[in-house]
């Protein structure tokens, strides 16, 4: 089980990914249908299948390579809700043994509700709150698998460590504040506001001025037939994006603090190379959002800055239960 649980959070990294690059090509609405793709379980290939969904969804012309983006995505996702469905039944077999059952058991309810959040995304029309939704659905069926590996482990810390005890309710603190992060970059990129700052380390020049709060952060926006490339005025998005920034130099402040405070107390080899990990990784994520906007948000660095935000939550989750439960 605890093998499979580990293929699970492989291929819930590789979801992740898929998603955030079928959002960043602005594949969301790339089958304008949920679970198919016009009606079939694949992208329309042959000249009668594309004429015969062009009539059905004749709002929607098929753009094969969208289409392929949001249908590889669904595999892969799909995939990942049989694992876990079979996890949740192998943790409810052996529940005699003392195993895990409760948290399998949610991982499986919180999937299932990611499957919905899914189809929403599509039947809404990629309205910003779902799309926020699904993102950090993703992260989450993610953190979750990795505690539930985290709890079939029975790794000690050699030598304990108790002084660093004490650390384990500020890690608790940055996993809140990590993810109050991760959901200002899903309101940022769910509204189209990633390129709305184009200079560091803010914003543009002017930017205070434009500052409104108004609708900024509606989570129920005015009804459109689409929310595709968003549907805030300038203003608004300039305030999700500082919001954005400003939320990144207080988490990379807090976490910078904690990284050192733990690796400076550390007795064992295993919180110094913790820290060392957690920085490392915090290194990269920041470089990778100043690249962003240095670069203008090439595809392969956004990409990757989902992928390391989560791979630092990981790290952070893996330091936090370690501190609890482990020393």
């Amino acid at each position: 089980m605890r093998k499979l649980v580990f293929v699970s959070i492989l291929l819930a990294i590789v979801v992740v990914s898929l998603g955030a690059y079928t959002r960043l090509t602005h594949a969301g609405l790339g089958c304008p249908d949920w679970p198919g793709c016009y009606g079939l379980i694949d992208v329309p290939q042959t000249s009668e299948q594309i004429i015969a969904a062009e009539q059905a969804f004749p709002e929607r012309p098929v753009e094969p390579h969208k289409a392929w983006n949001e249908m590889i995505h669904r595999y892969f996702a799909g995939s990942l809700g049989i694992l876990i469905l079979i996890i949740a039944l192998m943790s409810l077999k052996r529940r005699a043994q003392g195993g895990p059952v409760g948290l399998p058991v949610f991982i499986l309810i919180v999937v299932t509700f990611q499957a919905a959040l899914g189809m929403w995304t599509v039947t809404m029309k990629l309205m910003p709150v779902v799309v926020m939704g699904h993102l950090l659905g993703g992260f989450t069926t993610l953190c979750l698998l990795l505690l539930l590996y985290l709890r079939l482990s029975d790794y000690r810390v050699p030598g304990g460590d108790l002084a660093l005890k004490k650390y384990a309710k500020f890690a608790v603190l940055g996993i809140f504040i990590l993810a109050g992060q991760i959901g200002l970059g899903g309101w940022t990129s769910s509204n189209y506001a990633a390129l709305t700052c184009t200079e560091l380390p803010i914003c543009q020049a002017g930017w205070v001025d434009q500052i409104n709060f108004e609708h900024a952060f509606d989570l129920i926006p005015p009804e459109k037939d689409s929310y595709e490339f968003g549907h805030l005025d300038h203003a608004s998005r300039v305030t999700i994006h500082v919001m954005h920034r400003l939320g990144a130099i207080v988490t990379t402040l807090y976490l910078l603090w904690l990284v050192i405070s733990i690796y400076r107390k550390a007795q064992s080899p295993f919180f110094k190379n913790a820290a060392l990990s957690l920085g490392f990784i915090l290194s990269v994520q920041v470089g990778l959002g100043i690249s962003n906007i240095w670069f203008s948000l090439p595809l392969s660095v956004a990409v990757s800055h989902n992928v390391v935000a989560a791979m630092l939550m990981m790290s952070l989750i893996t330091m936090t239960y370690s501190l609890k439960r482990k020393i």
